[in-house]
């Protein structure tokens, strides 16, 4: 039986500093600009670019770059994606799209480094061409500009073997930034090992879920994994090379394993028996991601790519990289202490990022547009109202932990089938999860929906990445009931996020104090869908009629969490 990391927190050998790291900067003496007296970058200090900032690495980028004194850039197609995140404050956000010649020109203006962390992985049959092109549009983007060194992070691949797909179309990334006339470096890595990781999460479930398994013969294969530290310390680093280097390494952590002892050392870490691994000739890498994308939340179209680049095995052939961003001084970071090390992430909830967070390009929906009857088009709605006896803020804290492990407060096995549906058509299903089971930012993938909107105690809106014929979205909304109704309901105790009774200093009142001044919350749900011709008509027609039971069932049942959670946090406090 597997066991949840969250359940039986296993950190030995960590110390305090392992789980409030400092910054990979400070293993970089003399390679950095340094920070001025306040702790932020200088005026004058370097300018870094870079793309993929919604991304897993991107996303754990930007502050180690920040902390190590470049002043940093933050480039993205839609920088509103951005609220939320701790350090967009210190960051330039620009809006640019990499594939869009005169955007991308304009967004590298004035500055020194570059970094590319942009791939089309899971976008679909054609992400080698979409790759390509806007590789080619960033790099002449890049010397037109003047843009003084590009930093990549691409694939470990072994010479003089035909490559899957995705490691191919990561080389050949690599090789068109290298002949971009900019120097650039490429950083080749193979299994990057950090809390919310794709490769770290397919390891994780299979070696959890699976206390037997069959595999196919690549479990076998040597890989050299890296942990996702010293790939950021790669990349902060790799920015003050000299110009005449332009060139790629191989990156990687100092152990050299195989599949299979990865997860029995996972498991091993995890504190579960050793696993039995029988491998088979006879599974396929499309059997293989199919199975993984069945027992993981990594979805098949993430999964194949991954699998298939198993197949090879993906060992450093030299550690060059060190003549110019030297090791450490206690090392790298090994497997055992990486496994450990994410585990505890995830354990305390404080998964930076994670391999959902980038939304895909073209993705099944788009932001909801200000007006809902643009265009003349046909949107569909179903709207609830409820008066829920708590306050604004009790609701808001069950509305925004919905969910992940919280799940949907209705027909749970109508939510689990429709679920599995869209993982079989090659959605992304439930098993995504969320990055923090409590809080969300803009942009956070929780099952399949993406946070499109969140205003604190107030708004959260989602929309739909699942297959659907149309555009979906679900909001919900926390709004004040009328004072006028408040002595004759008898309601809870009022609030917003930032007036919380449990919260230090708040002062306290007696509950029937707090049913005579305040107010109850009024919950408004609403779930809107703009279909897309005529299966999208017959879609949402042929689902209407079970909207009462999963979305009043989804009302009623949340209303009821949050009185629940009301009248218990009222029975703590001193009368």
């Amino acid at each position: 039986m597997s066991v949840d990391p969250a359940q039986t927190p296993d950190s030995p050998g960590l110390t305090e500093a392992d789980l409030a790291p400092e910054p990979v900067a400070r293993t970089l003496p003399g390679l950095v600009p340094g920070t001025g007296p306040d702790g932020r970058p200088r005026p004058d200090a370097p300018l870094a670019a870079v793309t993929g900032v919604t991304g897993y690495v991107g996303g754990r980028l930007v502050p180690e770059l920040l902390a190590a004194g470049y002043r940093v850039r933050a480039l993205a197609r839609s920088p509103q994606r951005l609220r939320g995140r701790p350090w967009v404050d210190d960051v330039e956000p620009v809006e640019a799209d990499a594939s869009d010649l005169d955007q991308i020109r304009a967004a590298l203006q004035g500055v020194d480094v570059a970094y590319y962390l942009i791939h089309s992985l899971g976008s679909g049959r054609t992400f080698e061409s979409l790759d390509r092109r806007t590789a080619l549009t960033f790099a002449q983007a890049a010397r037109e500009a003047g843009v003084r060194r590009i930093v990549y992070l691409g694939g470990l691949y072994p010479e003089g073997e035909e490559l899957s797909p995705h490691l191919a179309s990561r080389t050949e990334v690599g090789e068109i930034l290298l002949a971009s006339g900019v120097p650039t470096t490429v950083l080749r890595a193979a299994v990057i090992l950090g809390s919310g990781s794709a490769s770290f999460e397919m390891m994780r479930y299979l070696t959890e879920r699976l206390p037997a398994m069959t595999v196919p013969r690549w479990v076998d294969n040597r890989i050299q994994p890296i942990a996702i530290r010293d790939v950021l310390r790669y990349l902060v680093g790799a920015a003050a090379m000299p110009r005449e280097v332009s060139r790629g390494f191989d990156i990687g952590g100092p152990d050299v394993l195989t599949y299979r002892d990865m997860m029995q050392r996972y498991a091993a870490a995890a504190g579960l028996p050793r696993r039995i691994v029988v491998g088979v000739g006879v599974l396929t890498p499309r059997l293989s991601s199919l199975w993984v994308a069945l027992v993981t939340p990594v979805p098949g179209g993430l999964a194949r790519p991954l699998v298939e680049s198993l197949v090879h095995e993906v060992v450093c052939d030299e550690h060059d990289i060190a003549r110019w961003v030297p090791d450490p001084p206690e090392g790298l970071v090994g497997f055992d202490r990486a496994v450990r090390l994410a585990r505890r992430r995830v354990h305390d909830a404080a998964v930076a990022t994670r391999w959902s967070s980038a939304a895909a390009r073209g993705g099944p929906s788009d932001p909801l547009p200000s007006d809902p009857d643009w265009a003349g088009g046909s949107l569909y709605v179903d709207e609830r109202r409820v008066t829920v006896n708590a306050s604004p803020a009790a609701l808001w804290r069950v509305l925004e932990a919905v969910g992940g492990e919280h799940g949907w407060y209705s027909w749970r096995l109508a939510w689990r089938i429709r679920g599995l549906g869209d993982r079989l058509v090659g959605g992304p299903g439930l098993r995504r999860g969320r990055r923090d089971p409590w809080r969300l930012l803009v942009d956070d993938a929780v099952d399949f929906w993406r946070v499109e909107e969140v205003e604190p105690g107030r708004l959260l809106r989602l929309r739909a990445e699942m297959r659907v014929p149309g555009l979906a979205w679900l909001e919900l909304r926390v709004e004040d009931a009328e004072d006028t109704e408040t002595t004759a309901a008898g309601g809870g105790a009022r609030g917003d996020a930032h007036d919380d009774p449990d919260r230090p200093g708040t002062p306290h009142r007696a509950p029937d104090d707090d049913r005579r001044r305040r107010p109850p919350a009024v919950f408004a749900q609403r779930a809107l869908f703009h279909p897309r011709g005529l299966l999208g008509q017959l879609y949402w027609w042929s689902v209407a009629p079970f909207h009462g039971v999963v979305f009043g069932g989804m009302q009623r049942n949340i209303a009821r969490a949050a009185e629940r959670a009301e009248q218990a946090r009222t029975d703590r406090r001193p009368t």
